[in-house]
């Protein structure tokens, strides 16, 4: 049978609205127990299984741990939940069948990008000191991957250390080929291999002027369309929403390179920054300048 351990805390709003949740799946999966534990009564189960923050949910079935979820997802619980419950029953070749699926998963996760890294945490928190080890080369190197938490899904977890045959994290894969782990980066980089194996970062400067030209108009602000998040960036909206032209927006709080690069690519200090096929027009004293003169439109339309 299937058992659900719901680790909570009672000063966590999200795990009482989790609890909710609990209680509505036990009346439609009454075969499946649902068990709370207070994370933080109980430290020596907790750091057993590596709980880190709350809500956590672990799945056991016949005393054997098999998934686990971090976090208030209430769509993924309820799925976790329905697929473990309807696989208590599954005949032999069905086990064969979610074997072959968790395979092609774990193909599809290894090729999701150019470099891949699986490790435990995110490059912003690392969850572990080999995993902050291995991003901290990757960064210096200025090499572009992105990442997995094998946190967050306990069967890509288990199953990709037999897709590779490679038992522990971090693990980095190139064009979806494992290269290794953290003993294994460290040896190319110091036979200054590394550089050759992983596809390196656009410099800045690339990537800003990609940014720039990436709509015909652009404005970099702080926040987005749909929720400005200061008041020059909340007028320059308005102004441009008025005029009927279409145009992109990118929140520099999201992207801290972004935020400062900019100031020097363009040697303009201050947000938010509106430009016009990849030129800077400038920012929400120039826009209202432009816009009382007439001559806002027609910049806008690239007709001047």
């Amino acid at each position: 049978s299937l058992l659900v351990v719901h680790f909570w805390a009672p000063w966590a709003p999200q795990c009482t609205q989790m609890n909710d949740v609990m209680a509505e799946l036990a009346k439609e999966h009454p075969q499946v127990s649902f068990v709370k534990l207070e994370a933080e009564a109980v430290p020596e189960v907790s750091e057993k299984y590596e709980i880190s923050s709350v809500p956590t949910f672990l799945f056991f079935k016949n005393s054997q741990k098999i998934d686990r979820l971090d976090g208030a997802h209430a769509p993924e619980l309820t799925k976790k939940v329905q697929r473990h419950a309807s696989s208590a029953s599954f005949p032999p070749s069905a086990n064969e069948l979610l074997k072959e699926d968790l395979s092609l998963r774990l193909k599809k996760l290894t090729h999701a990008a150019p470099c891949m890294l699986f490790m435990k945490g995110t490059p912003q928190e690392p969850r572990c000191g080999f995993s902050k080890q291995m991003v901290e080369i990757l960064h210096k190197h200025n090499i572009q991957f992105s990442s997995f938490d094998i946190f967050s899904d306990e069967e890509v977890r288990q199953g990709l250390k037999t897709y590779s045959n490679w038992p522990t994290y971090p693990q980095l894969y190139v064009s979806g080929e494992l290269i290794g782990g953290l003993d294994i980066i460290k040896e190319l980089e110091a036979s200054e291999e590394l550089d050759t194996i992983c596809p390196k970062a656009p410099k800045l400067e690339e990537r800003l002027k990609v940014l720039t030209n990436k709509a015909s108009v652009m404005l970099f602000m702080k926040g987005n369309k749909q929720e400005a998040k200061c008041g020059f960036s909340k007028q320059i909206l308005e102004i441009l929403n008025t005029t009927g032209v279409e145009y992109e927006t990118f929140d520099i709080l999201e992207d801290e390179e972004v935020r400062q690069g900019l100031k020097a690519y363009s040697n303009w200090p201050t947000y938010p920054q509106l430009y016009v096929k990849g030129e800077l027009v400038g920012g929400l004293d120039i826009v209202k300048e432009l816009k009382e003169n007439g001559e806002l439109l027609p910049i806008l339309r690239g007709e001047n």
